[in-house]
C-alpha cells in the first residue's frame, strides 16, 4: 500500500490545524484552568481596571454578553484611543469559584466589570474622607440639583453594564427623587431646612444627619416669560436614535408647555454655525415644531462659532424680569466655537452675569462629555441633565419644567459646624465636586450652585457621636476637653446662604441641629428619611466605596420598599428595580466576605 500523503493533503492539514488550535484555545472549549487558579477572590473594581489595562493578551468577551447596542458603532471606527482605555473597556466574565479542587468549570455569573463605553469622560474626583471633629469641626458646600449622573447611572445598568466609579456621584442620585419637605412660604425666603438625625443602616455605631431643603413654588399666576435658545449639536456623531432623533422629541414637548409670553430661538452647530430660527413667538409651535424637525445629523463639530450666535440671539429677544437661558443639547462634542476650555467658561461666566444663563442636556452614549457639561452648567447658573429616554425627557422638561428654567435662589452655600462635645468625626456624603473652603462661605464673589422652582436639594452626612465604639480615629492622648460653651444640647449648627435672583447681596438662614431632632430607630424617621439612606448605601455600594459596603443588596431594596410612599410617579419603585440589577451585575461576595471576615475569601 502506498502510504505517502498527497502535496494537496499536507498542504490541506497545514492550514487547518493551526486554525483549529486557535479556535480551541480562545472558546468556551478550552479546558479550565488549574483550580489553585481559580480559586482566587475577585479583584475590586478598581483593581480590576488596573489590572485590565496591562493586562496581555485581552480577555475575550463573549458574544452573549455584549449587546449590539454596546458593540463598536461606525462613527466612532475611526477615533484611536489609547491602549489603556482599549483595555478598560474590555468586559471580562466573572466565574464563580469551584466548589472542590479539581471540580467542574462553574457557569459564568452575570457580573462584569465597570464598563467606560468607547469615550464617555468624568470628572475625576476622590470620595469625601472622614474627618475629625476635634480637628475640622466646619463643612463647607455648593449645592447642587443636577440629575445627570443618576439618569446615566440607570441606563448603564438597565443595559446590563456597570457605571465606572467617577460616573457616579451620589449627590445627584440623591437629588433625582422628590421629598415631602417644608415647603417655603415666600419669594423672599425661598426655602427653609428640613432637619432629621437618625441611626445609620450600614453602621449600628452612627447616624445619618440629613439636611433638605424645597424652593419656593411661584402660583401660575406669577410665572415668568422665557427667553430661550436651543444651541444644538448636528455633528455627525449625533446620528443615532438616542441622540438627534430624542433631542428633537425632548425639545417639542419643552415648546409645548410655552406660551405666547415666551420665544424661542434655534442655533445649530457642526461644520459650521448656524441660525436655524430667529427669535420667535413660543405661539407659533408649528413653525418651531418644523425646525426642529428638520435638523439632520451630519459633518465635524470642528470651527462652529454656535455658543457665540446662541448668545447673541438670547440677547436680541432678551427679556427683562424673565428667564434667559441658553439650553445646550450634544453628546458631548463641544466645540462651539471658543476650542479653549477655560476661555470657554470664562465666557460663560460673562455671559452669565449679563443676565442669560445655560443649561446642558447630554444624549447618547459612546461620546459622552459629562466633564465639560458639568463644568459649563455650573458656570453658566443652569443645571446639567442627561436625557436618556423619552421618558426622562418628560421628567426634566415638563415635570420639572418650572425647577429648570425657573431660578428662586442663586449662590447657594451649606455650611455646617459639629459639636466637638457631641459629634467625634463625620463624613458628607458626596458633593465631592462641589466642595467649598470654609471662608467662600461669607464670600458673596464665590460662585455656589443655584436653586429653581420647586427643587428638591438632600445632603447627608455619616457622624460618630462622642463614646460611640464606631469612632475609626483614637482621640489624643494629650488633647484638651472639647468645649461646647452654652451649646451642650447641639449635635451642630447648620447655615445656609443663597441671593435671590436679582441680587448680589447673600442672605443668610441659621438653624440649630438639636437632640429632638434625633430618632432612635429609622422606622420612626419616616419614608423620606428611609428612602435617602437606601439610595446613599446604593450609591456607595455601586461605586465601590470605602463605606457603607457591609449593606447587602437586599437589604437596601428592603429599605426602599420600606421608604417607597405614595411615589406618584413610580421613580422610587424604578430605583428598587434597578438595586435588584445592580445586585445581578455587582454581587454581594465581597462584601459578604468583608463582613464576616472569613479568611477563604482573602
Amino acid at each position: 500500500m502506498d502510504l505517502r500523503i498527497p502535496i494537496g493533503t499536507a498542504a490541506i492539514a497545514l492550514l487547518v490545524l493551526p486554525l483549529g488550535y486557535q479556535l480551541y484555545s480562545s472558546t468556551s472549549l478550552t479546558p479550565s484552568a488549574p483550580a489553585a487558579q481559580r480559586n482566587v477572590a475577585p479583584l475590586a473594581p478598581s483593581e480590576t481596571k488596573e489590572a485590565l489595562a496591562v493586562a496581555e493578551p485581552a480577555p475575550v468577551v463573549s458574544d452573549q454578553l455584549m449587546s449590539t447596542a454596546d458593540a463598536p458603532q461606525p462613527a466612532a471606527a475611526s477615533k484611536a484611543a489609547p491602549m489603556g482605555q482599549i483595555a478598560r473597556n474590555t468586559v471580562p466574565m466573572v466565574m464563580a469559584e469551584s466548589d472542590a479542587i479539581g471540580g467542574a468549570m462553574p457557569a459564568p455569573s452575570l457580573a462584569m466589570a465597570p464598563a467606560d463605553p468607547s469615550g464617555d469622560v468624568f470628572t475625576d474626583f476622590e470620595e469625601q474622607r472622614l474627618q475629625v471633629v476635634a480637628d475640622a469641626p466646619v463643612s463647607t458646600f455648593s449645592v447642587d440639583v443636577d440629575t445627570a449622573s443618576y439618569a446615566y447611572v440607570r441606563r448603564m445598568l438597565e443595559d446590563g453594564l456597570l457605571p465606572e466609579p467617577d460616573a457616579v456621584r451620589i449627590e445627584e442620585l440623591l437629588n433625582y427623587f422628590p421629598y415631602d419637605y417644608a415647603p417655603a412660604s415666600s419669594a423672599a425666603v425661598p426655602f427653609q431646612p428640613s432637619v432629621a438625625v437618625y441611626p445609620t443602616p450600614w453602621n449600628p455605631d452612627t447616624q445619618l444627619l440629613q439636611i433638605g431643603i424645597k424652593g419656593y413654588v411661584p402660583p401660575t399666576e406669577a410665572d415668568t416669560p422665557s427667553n430661550l435658545v436651543f444651541l444644538i449639536d448636528t455633528s455627525g456623531s449625533m446620528n443615532a436614535p438616542d441622540k438627534l432623533p430624542l433631542l428633537k422629541r425632548a425639545f417639542g414637548l419643552l415648546v409645548e408647555q410655552l406660551d405666547a409670553r415666551d420665544s424661542v430661538s434655534i442655533v445649530v452647530y457642526a461644520g459650521s454655525a448656524g441660525v436655524v430660527l430667529e427669535p420667535t413667538a413660543a405661539s407659533e409651535k408649528a413653525k418651531i415644531l418644523a425646525a426642529l424637525d428638520d435638523l439632520a445629523a451630519g459633518g465635524s463639530t470642528a470651527g462652529a462659532a454656535g455658543i457665540r450666535l446662541a448668545y447673541q440671539l438670547a440677547e436680541e429677544a432678551k427679556v427683562d424680569g424673565g428667564t434667559n437661558r441658553v439650553i445646550l443639547a450634544t453628546d458631548g462634542d463641544f466645540n462651539v466655537g471658543i476650542d479653549d476650555p477655560d476661555a470657554l467658561e470664562d465666557f460663560i461666566k460673562t455671559q452669565r452675569d449679563g443676565g442669560v444663563t445655560l443649561s446642558v442636556l447630554g444624549f447618547g452614549r459612546g461620546n459622552l462629555d459629562d466633564a465639560t457639561m458639568q463644568a459649563l452648567a455650573q458656570n453658566g447658573n443652569g443645571n446639567a441633565s442627561y436625557i436618556s429616554s423619552f421618558r426622562e425627557a418628560q421628567k426634566v422638561l415638563v415635570e420639572e419644567g418650572g425647577s429648570t428654567l425657573d431660578m428662586i435662589a442663586k449662590d447657594v452655600k451649606v455650611q455646617v459646624e459639629f459639636n466637638p462635645a457631641s459629634v467625634a468625626e463625620y463624613r458628607l456624603i458626596g458633593y465631592e465636586t462641589r466642595a467649598l473652603d470654609r471662608e467662600d462661605f461669607n464670600n458673596d464673589a464665590v460662585d455656589a450652585g443655584d436653586v429653581g422652582a420647586g427643587h428638591n436639594v438632600t445632603a447627608l452626612y455619616e457622624i460618630t457621636p462622642v463614646g460611640s465604639p464606631g469612632a475609626l480615629v483614637d482621640p489624643l492622648r494629650y488633647g484638651s476637653d472639647a468645649q461646647a460653651g452654652d451649646a451642650e444640647w447641639e449635635i451642630a449648627f447648620l447655615k445656609m446662604r443663597y441671593k435671590l435672583p436679582d441680587s448680589d447681596v447673600s442672605q443668610l438662614i441659621e438653624q440649630p441641629v438639636t437632640a429632638d431632632l434625633a430618632y432612635g430607630d429609622i422606622a420612626d424617621a419616616g419614608v423620606d428619611q428611609k428612602f435617602a439612606a437606601a439610595v446613599a448605601a446604593f450609591g456607595q455600594k455601586l461605586k465601590g466605596s470605602d463605606y457603607g459596603q457591609a449593606l447587602g443588596w437586599d437589604d437596601i431594596a428592603a429599605l426602599a420598599q420600606a421608604g417607597r410612599g405614595a411615589d406618584e410617579s413610580g421613580y422610587r419603585a424604578e430605583f428598587i428595580q434597578l438595586v435588584r440589577t445592580a445586585a445581578l451585575l455587582k454581587p454581594d461576595t465581597a462584601a459578604a466576605c468583608r463582613a464576616t471576615a472569613e479568611t477563604v475569601c482573602e
